[in-house]
């Protein structure tokens, strides 16, 4: 036993010395430039007020689902959350998960067999990496948003093929190629598959959605954590593969069902977020952000605007003296990103004002 506990000391030491050493954060008071709460629903006071009202006159909302949704988990709120959601999406059905991360654990561990292949773009999420794991599907590497690469993996295999891409990427802030991939996938008989969590609210319905890409992606994953201000994500596909991963998906099948509260909170915030106009503002804010030349790898329209510090001390220098400006910021190093990119990850928000963008700026523009 000693020895377990030897290997597991020496593994912390060593992100110690390399400063890379993680560890919870305290709660802290500050202008926030790192959440994805990027149009400000998770703070939203009008919309929380109609919320509670909700609550005080359906207090069940709050009840325990008490089991898995083959069990006794499922509720008339959650196949009707669905219902809505595919509709709003274009999609013939739509699936409730706890989180995203749940999502594609359930939809890639469970959709590609031995026989298959899953080509995932370098930068996918981990959630993704820890899903192909689970799968006995074999998985391929192709070159950050590279169509020409993508293509060379897809000619050298023989079997079918499942292709993993975000539309918006949550660490360097670009767009992937959508148009062109699911063209490739069309090509080479392909299933694409596109992770919409960033792009979700700051973009519409989506980029899918925005591009009208329904027909030519078997499925997509939403998450309610980031712009919509919520909690849970939605697999959006065909109703066959929805039975299919209701019946084989583990993820699904052995999890207890959130709350209903849960439900309808995405359910009332698609609602709002239908009746409103945020993302000009947020445009609005980007733009400012942009004009002071300090992200040149991220879309110009992206929330997520990233400043490469490739130095393990200076990187956290910079975020601390944000930090003690009032700033708080995400700092991001490897192993989360390759060596040699590290970088300081800015979330804009339709909150965020002028004059705390504009001092945000002067003060990295002057320490890098």
């Amino acid at each position: 036993m000693d020895s377990i506990y030897y290997h597991f000391r020496e593994a912390l030491e060593k992100r110690k010395e390399e400063g890379i050493l993680r560890s919870l954060p305290k709660p802290t008071q500050g202008i926030d430039f790192y959440s994805n709460d990027y149009l400000g629903l998770a703070r939203n006071a009008g919309l929380h007020d109609t919320l509670l009202q909700q609550i005080m006159k359906e207090p069940q909302l709050l009840f325990g689902s008490t089991g898995s949704r083959l069990i006794s988990g499922n509720s008339s709120e959650i196949t009707t959350a669905e219902t809505c959601i595919a509709e709003e999406h274009q999609y013939p059905s739509a699936l409730l998960f706890q989180s995203g991360y749940n999502a594609n654990l359930a939809l890639f561990s469970t959709l590609p067999n031995r026989h298959d292949t899953i080509i995932v773009d370098e930068c996918i999420h981990r959630s993704v990496h820890d899903a192909c794991n689970m799968s006995h599907a074999a998985k391929l590497k192709f070159r950050h948003n590279d169509v020409g690469h993508l293509e060379s993996k897809l000619k050298k295999q023989k079997g079918h093929c499942y292709i993993a891409v975000e539309s918006l990427y949550s660490m360097d802030g670009d767009l992937a190629p959508l148009y062109e991939i699911a063209e490739l996938a069309e090509r080479y008989s392909a299933s694409l598959l596109v992770d919409e969590a960033h792009a979700f609210g700051v973009f519409g319905n989506g980029l899918v959605a925005q591009y009208g890409l329904q027909n030519k992606v078997l499925a997509t994953v939403i998450t309610y954590g980031k712009a919509l201000g919520a909690h849970g994500a939605a697999i959006l596909t065909n109703d066959l593969i929805k039975d299919y991963l209701i019946n084989f998906a583990s993820p699904f099948i052995y999890s207890t069902s959130p709350q209903n509260w849960q439900w309808r909170v995405i359910k009332n915030n698609y609602t709002y977020l239908k009746n409103q106009n945020l993302s000009s503002q947020l445009m609005e804010n980007i733009r400012i952000f942009r004009q002071y030349g300090l992200s040149a790898t991220s879309f110009e329209n992206s929330p997520i605007q990233a400043v490469m510090i490739p130095d393990h001390f200076r990187l956290k220098k910079v975020q601390e003296t944000l930090s003690e400006n009032g700033f708080l910021t995400y700092a991001v190093y490897s192993p989360t990103v390759k060596s040699g990119t590290e970088r300081l990850r800015i979330c804009l928000h339709t909150f965020n004002t002028e004059e705390e963008i504009t001092e945000l700026a002067r003060i990295i523009k002057y320490m890098i």
